[in-house]
């Protein structure tokens, strides 16, 4: 159950983190945020129970997040229409999410939200 709720944590906060990205760099358009949360959706979800099982081994890590960039640069790319601005979205927005996710973890904030 731990695991689950890791997972849907996980999950919201990378839509949120992302989301926020997104603003920042200046998107308003409604599809691309939807895009966004589809696209974290069907990455995120998976990576995590990679990153999970492994340990935060740091071979699949750095292998799980390369694979997602690529995997959501090219969604983006369907959207945005400009491949440097979907590589930039995708990028930005992935490393923000990971070292948020990564310091959340670190310090133990996350594990002390699930004990609530």
């Amino acid at each position: 159950m731990e695991n689950a709720v890791l997972i849907v944590c996980a999950l919201l906060l990378t839509i949120v983190v992302e989301g926020a990205v997104l603003l920042l760099l200046g998107e308003k358009r409604c599809k691309v945020f939807i895009a966004s949360v589809v696209i974290n959706i069907i990455t995120n979800v998976p990576l995590n129970l990679v990153i999970q099982h492994t340990g935060m081994n740091l071979t699949a890590v750095v292998v799980g997040e390369t694979a997602v960039v690529i995997i959501e640069a090219i969604w983006y790319y369907l959207f945005v229409r400009r491949a440097s601005q979907a590589a930039v979205y995708s990028l930005l927005c992935n490393a923000v999410s990971f070292l948020t996710g990564f310091i959340l973890t670190s310090t133990g904030v996350i594990e002390s939200i699930i004990r609530q």
